[in-house]
Parts: C-alpha cells; structure tokens; sequence
C-alpha cells in the first residue's frame, strides 16, 4: 500500500499572504498527520493565527498527543492567547500506522468528503471553530486503513464548488478523480483548478484542500518522499 498526502493552497484575491496554514509532522509511533488552519478572516491578521494554532497542534502531535486532544489543547491555548476573542477552524487529517487507522479530527464548520468501500461519505456533523466557546472539542472520525480510500478537507474557499451544480460540484468531481484513479496531488490540483474556474481566477476567500489517498500501488525501495512547490512572484 503506498499512502499519499496531497495539498493545493492558494490566497484570497488581491490579498497577499494566505490565512490558512498547512503543516506536516511525522507521528512518533508511526505515521504521519498533516494540520490545515483557517485563521479568521484572511490577510496577514488571519495568517499569525493560523500559525499560532498549528504550531500548537503540531509541537503536541510531535510529542505523541493524541489528536483529539491536540483539538482541546488548541482551542485552549487560542483562548487564553487571545482571551477568547478569535476563531479558527483546525483540521488534523492523520495516518496512524500504530494502530492502522485513519484519523480525522474537525473544528471547522467545513466538512470532509471519504471515499471507502466504493461510495462517497460526507462527514458533515457539527464541530465549532476553536478559540470562543467554552469546551468546545473535536468531532472525530476513525476509519480502518485500506485500499482505495481516499479522504478530502479544505477552507471555505471551496465554497463555490460545493455550492456547484451537476457534473460541476465537488462531489462529481471527486468521483471522475477516484474513478480514474488518480493520486492525492493530482486531486488537490483538479479540485482547486476547478475552483479558480468558477471564480474566474479571482477567488473571494483563501482556498486550501488536502487530500489523503491510500492507493494500491508499492514502493519498491521501501522510501518516504515529500516535495514541495511554492509560487513565488
């Protein structure tokens, strides 16, 4: 089985730097878990929340914490930063191969999209944005780790795909991609290409997907690899 993280990010129209924030840490017993952050609003404000709150997440999960209680310990930390007067939505999207699951924890009001066992699930349960409310925690799904899964989560700048109709939404596109079997980047590209076509290249919020792909496909050499390719203007 080869398991494959794939991201596409970019920033709102005329705004400079991007408030989502998108980081990768190895798991201590095994595995990987990658952070998206949505800082509220967007712009260079939006951006130090974000890090604040993914450097939190990923300094714990780098420790061995387990996710859901990296969601609280966020939630907790952003609060008393910022005496409970920001937002953020966390996603933390995981590989746990101690116990060969997959994990995904959400504050966010975004939902994450799982293809297993030959159909398309929705994870739309309710979870609030970290940083105002009391007690706010994580709604938390674990899946069993096979082949052909594919799981996507994103900002609200997808907003206009899901909002899409016919063979243009979200959920029709991700089908043509599982059906051709294509790998997590190459997801992450078309649902942000697609994106940026119904804006007109002009995005009215930051877009970030991540998508994770377990695909039936070895590696021979037994490596881990990860690139990275970054617009500079």
């Amino acid at each position: 089985m080869q398991i494959q993280l794939g991201a596409a990010k970019v920033p709102k129209h005329n705004v400079g730097e991007s408030g989502d924030t998108l980081e990768i840490i190895e798991r201590p017993r095994g595995g990987i878990s990658a952070v998206l952050v949505d800082g509220q609003r967007s712009g260079r404000n939006a951006k130090i929340i974000s890090n604040i709150v993914a450097r939190k997440a990923i300094s714990l999960l780098g420790e061995g914490v387990r996710d859901g209680a990296v969601g609280r310990a966020a939630h907790d930390y952003l609060v008393t930063h910022r005496s409970g007067q920001v937002s953020a939505e966390l996603v933390i999207l995981s590989v746990d191969l101690n116990t060969r699951t997959l994990v995904i924890s959400r504050n966010t009001h975004c939902p994450a999209y799982v293809w297993h066992d030959d159909a398309l699930e929705v994870l739309a349960c309710d979870s609030l944005p970290i940083g105002i409310r009391d007690f706010t925690k994580p709604a938390i799904v674990e899946l069993p780790m096979t082949v052909g899964t594919y799981v996507v989560v994103f900002t609200d700048g997808l907003a206009p795909l899901q909002k899409a109709a016919g063979e243009h939404c979200l959920e029709a596109l991700l089908r043509r991609c599982v059906a051709a079997g294509l790998g997590a980047q190459d997801v992450a590209d078309s649902l942000l290409q697609a994106t940026l076509t119904l804006e007109h290249g002009r995005p009215s919020d930051d877009v970030s997907v991540l998508v994770l792909a377990t695909l039936g496909e070895p590696v021979r050499d037994g490596a881990r690899r990860l690139s990275v390719s970054i617009a500079v203007s």
